[in-house]
């Protein structure tokens, strides 16, 4: 798929309370640089990255700019009461014919992040269920058929690559955006999603050594 069909939007707009740092996650460090950093690096080749803002906005503006100047901003100024979806929703005026979904608290596998954006058409991430509370996806014929708290083949990673005219607003969780589109294709990929100590633990190991566990 051509870069120039696809708008991707990182929300970072939460204050990670959970990871009880007092910084958001995409300020974190994961092996001498910002966590947004190392999501950037990785989309070098895009030039329509939206990156949604709230707790400690100015310091993510900042750190940004001084990295890249072609991103722009949105802001989630109800970050305290909204979820994922509200944010990604900030993003999307103007998007162009695919809008994907970029958790600022999520590390992809390199290659599988680039298959990923390359797949033709709607794609949903999906990875082995290791988190200790995982919204599951239910799997029938390599589509997602439906999300569930219970049981699921594949855990939901946050990441996902959708047509713009077909998202439907909302401020909970984009998961829940997407339901009213299932089936949608998936592709199992390998992430760490820094929630918890614990988490950014294992997250910085995992980059040390490439990506893999």
């Amino acid at each position: 798929m051509n870069a120039s069909e696809i708008t991707i939007i990182i929300s970072c707009a939460g204050m990670g309370t959970r990871l009880g740092i007092g910084s958001t996650k995409a300020l974190v460090n994961i092996n001498g640089k910002p966590l947004i950093i190392h999501q950037l690096e990785q989309l070098k080749e895009y030039d329509d990255i939206r990156i949604v803002v709230g707790y400690q906005a100015e310091k993510v503006i900042n750190l940004v700019k001084n990295f890249r100047t072609d991103i722009m901003f949105a802001f989630n100024y109800d970050y305290r009461t909204t979820g994922t979806a509200a944010s990604f929703c900030k993003g999307l005026l103007g998007a162009r014919k695919y809008a994907v979904a970029f958790d600022g608290d999520l590390l992809v596998n390199p290659e599988d992040l680039k298959r990923f954006l390359a797949y033709e058409g709607e794609i949903v991430g999906g990875s082995i269920p290791t988190t200790d509370s995982p919204v599951l996806m239910k799997i029938k014929n390599n589509q997602v058929v439906g999300f569930s708290r219970e049981d699921g083949e594949l855990e939901w990673t946050g990441l996902a690559k959708i047509e713009s005219k077909k998202i439907i607003p909302a401020d909970k969780h984009v998961y829940m955006m997407l339901e009213s589109n299932l089936p949608i294709d998936v592709m199992k990929i390998r992430t760490k999603e820094i929630d918890t100590q614990n988490d950014y633990e294992k997250a910085v190991e995992w980059v040390k050594k490439g990506y893999n566990d």
